[in-house]
C-alpha cells in the first residue's frame, strides 16, 4: 500500500488523518513543520504528502516547491484551513495534486488521494515509457549513423582505390574539416555533417579515367576540364539520398571561391554553403600538403599562406583563421 507523509503543525489533525488513512490501510508518517517533513523525505520514498498551507517556518507551498523540484515521484495534496483563491492558484501553479479545505470531509480527503496516486501512477508510467521510446529511438539512431558513416567510407575508399597517389586524401580532409567546424564553434551535429561530407567530396572521380587521376605530368585543358565536372557528378550521385544534412549540396559546392571564381556554379559568398566553404579550406591545404603525381608536396607553411593571403577574397576568413589556428596555436598535424 501507499506511504503517506502528512505535514501539518496541528497534532490533533496529524492524528485523525492518520487514523483514517491507516484503517484504509496506507502507511502514514506524521510531521509537524516543514523541517521535519523534509527530514523525512531524504530518509524514505512517500508516494503523497497531505500539507498544510501556514505552518511555523516554512510555508507549505514553499515545502510543495521544494518536493515537485526534488521528488518528482511524490504527489502532494494541500489540507488547510486557508480558503483564498489566490493561495489556491499559487500552489496549483507549484504542482501540487489537489487543494482541500478544513473542516475535512472524511470521503472528500480519501477520494482526492485515491485520484492522485491513481494520477500519479500514470504519470510515472508515461515517464517511463518516453524515457524508453527516447532510449529507443536514440539507439536506432545511432545504429543508423553507424550504418551510414560505413557506407560514406566505403564510398570514399572506393574513389581512392582508383587514385592510390591521393590515398587518405578524403579522410585526412574530412578530420580537418571537422576540426575547424569545432574550432569555428559549430554544433556537433553541425560537425558531424561536415566530416561525413569531408569523406565523400571527391566522389565524382569515380567517372574519371584513372589514368587521368594518376597521370604524372599536368593535365591537358581537356583533361582538367574533365576533372572539374567531379563536383556535379558528386552531387547528382548523391542528391537522391536524404542525410540528416545537405551533403550533396557541400559536395557539390567544395571547389566554390568566395569571388565567384570557383566552379562549377560559380557561386560567391554567402551564397556558398558555411559548411562547403570549411571543406573548400581543408581541402586546399590537404592538397598543397600533399604529394601528387604531377608534382611534389608544397608544403604545409606554403599552404598555409595560400590561405591566409586568400581570406575573404578566395577562402571564408572564418574558416581560414580557425584553420591557422588549430596548425599554428593548437598543435593539430596531419595523421
Amino acid at each position: 500500500m501507499s506511504n503517506i507523509l502528512i505535514v501539518d503543525d496541528e497534532e490533533q489533525i496529524r492524528r485523525m488523518l492518520s487514523r483514517i488513512l491507516e484503517r484504509q490501510g496506507y502507511t502514514c508518517t506524521l510531521s509537524a513543520d516543514a523541517g521535519e517533513a523534509r527530514k523525512c523525505l531524504k530518509s524514505h520514498t512517500f508516494d503523497l504528502v497531505l500539507c498544510d498551507v501556514n505552518m511555523p517556518g516554512e510555508s507549505g507551498i514553499d515545502l510543495a516547491r521544494h518536493i515537485d523540484a526534488v521528488y518528482e515521484d511524490t504527489a502532494v495534496i494541500m489540507v488547510t484551513g486557508v480558503d483564498d483563491p489566490q493561495v489556491a492558484d499559487t500552489a496549483i501553479e507549484v504542482g501540487i495534486y489537489g487543494y482541500i479545505i478544513k473542516p475535512l470531509d472524511v470521503n472528500e480527503v480519501l477520494i482526492n488521494i485515491r485520484n492522485s496516486l491513481r494520477r500519479r501512477e500514470l504519470e510515472i508510467t508515461n515517464r517511463m515509457y518516453r524515457h524508453d521510446l527516447e532510449q529507443m529511438v536514440a539507439e536506432r539512431t545511432a545504429s543508423l549513423r553507424r550504418a551510414m558513416d560505413g557506407i560514406i567510407r566505403a564510398m570514399g575508399l572506393t574513389v581512392e582505390s582508383r587514385d592510390p597517389y591521393t590515398s587518405g586524401h578524403q579522410q585526412r580532409v574530412a578530420v580537418l574539416s571537422a576540426a575547424i567546424a569545432g574550432e569555428m564553434g559549430l554544433s556537433q551535429d553541425q560537425t558531424d555533417g561536415i566530416r561525413l561530407a569531408g569523406m565523400i567530396h571527391d566522389l565524382g572521380k569515380i567517372t574519371v579515367p584513372a589514368g587521368i587521376l594518376s597521370k604524372p605530368t599536368h593535365l591537358t585543358d581537356i583533361e582538367f576540364a574533365l576533372i572539374k565536372t567531379h563536383p556535379q557528378v558528386g552531387y547528382d550521385i548523391l542528391k537522391e539520398i536524404e542525410f540528416p544534412w545537405p551533403i550533396a549540396q557541400i559536395v557539390h559546392q567544395h571547389h566554390e571561391k568566395m569571388d565567384g571564381s570557383g566552379y562549377p556554379q560559380g557561386l560567391s559568398g554567402e551564397a556558398i554553403l558555411l559548411e562547403a566553404r570549411i571543406l573548400c579550406v581543408a581541402d586546399v591545404v590537404e592538397a598543397m600538403a600533399s604529394h601528387r603525381p604531377y608534382r611534389p608536396a608544397i608544403g604545409l607553411d606554403k599552404a598555409l599562406e595560400e590561405i591566409a593571403d586568400n581570406a575573404g577574397r578566395l577562402y571564408d576568413p572564418g574558416a581560414v583563421q580557425a584553420c591557422l589556428s588549430l596548425f599554428r596555436e593548437k598543435g593539430f598535424s596531419f595523421e
